[in-house]
């Protein structure tokens, strides 16, 4: 019997752990992508081609969308699609942290319906599938229940605390930082952290995964206008990315000065 969708990407997820810990990040060949859109080395390569392989193989009906891959379009016309992005956080790789991520999702008709988000140095494996609840480690996991937007522990970058975001000022919240997106994403679903925020047009293979293991937790997702997140467009990226438990979600909306229904 086939493996069902999550079972197949928590295989390649673990399999794309062992290729790229077979590099090591402060000695990897690297160059910068062109068009300033950040460094690449060659454990990313490796393992976007042992996630190609495996993958398509397993799933040849599906369509193909990953950071380090020629975008065909042929993905339009697909049912479902992978949307990988093979490590999350180069950067962090490169200085030899532990805070990247393999991000592996599937989408079917625009919404995400399986995901895995894998550290391989942490051995810290979150997955969800659609109406199946999210887990790290196998064992189940709950968005924070938390509801005031005043000291709720944010993970976020810097310029999205600029006075342009926020109408009313500035909200007084815990600030905190990962590299990754995807991690940031797990990590609110996890309940570690109350709500991420990233207010720049972001690329679908950084939050397919995130995006569904943070609803599966019971978290609600949506862009920085609170419309819901879509995938698998023919420009790959989504406005923005506001993730959090339903009640501080709504809150950190009115802070952004959206109007809700």
């Amino acid at each position: 019997m086939p493996d069902s969708d999550l079972a197949l990407l928590t295989r390649a997820a673990r399999d794309a752990g062992k290729i790229a810990l077979g590099f090591s990040g402060e000695t990897a060949k690297r160059w910068d992508k062109p068009g300033d859109q950040g460094p690449v080395t060659e454990a990313d390569l490796a393992v976007n081609d042992t996630l190609g392989r495996l993958l398509r193989h397993e799933r040849p009906s599906y369509g193909w969308l990953s950071e380090e891959s020629a975008d065909t379009g042929d993905r339009l016309g697909r049912e479902r699609v992978f949307i990988i992005d093979p490590i999350d956080g180069t950067r962090s790789f490169i200085q030899g942290n532990d805070t990247w991520a393999h991000s592996l999702a599937i989408a079917e008709a625009g919404r995400v319906v399986a995901a895995v988000v894998y550290l391989p140095m942490k051995d810290r494996l979150y997955a969800a599938a659609a109406g199946q609840g999210a887990t790290l480690n196998g064992k189940p996991i709950k968005v924070s229940g938390r509801d005031r937007v005043d000291g709720a522990r944010v993970l976020a970058a810097k310029p999205n605390y600029d006075m342009q975001h926020w109408p009313g000022g500035v909200p007084q919240v815990s600030r905190h930082y990962r590299p990754s997106l995807a991690y940031r994403l797990s990590l609110v679903a996890e309940g570690r952290f109350d709500a991420m925020l990233t207010f720049r047009d972001s690329w679908e293979w950084d939050i397919a995964a995130g995006d569904l293991i943070l609803r599966e937790a019971g978290a609600v997702t949506s862009d920085k206008r609170g419309g819901a997140l879509m995938f698998n467009n023919p420009h790959p990226q989504v406005p923005g990315v506001v993730a959090a438990g339903p009640g501080l979600h709504a809150g950190l909306l009115t802070a952004l000065g959206v109007t809700q229904a």
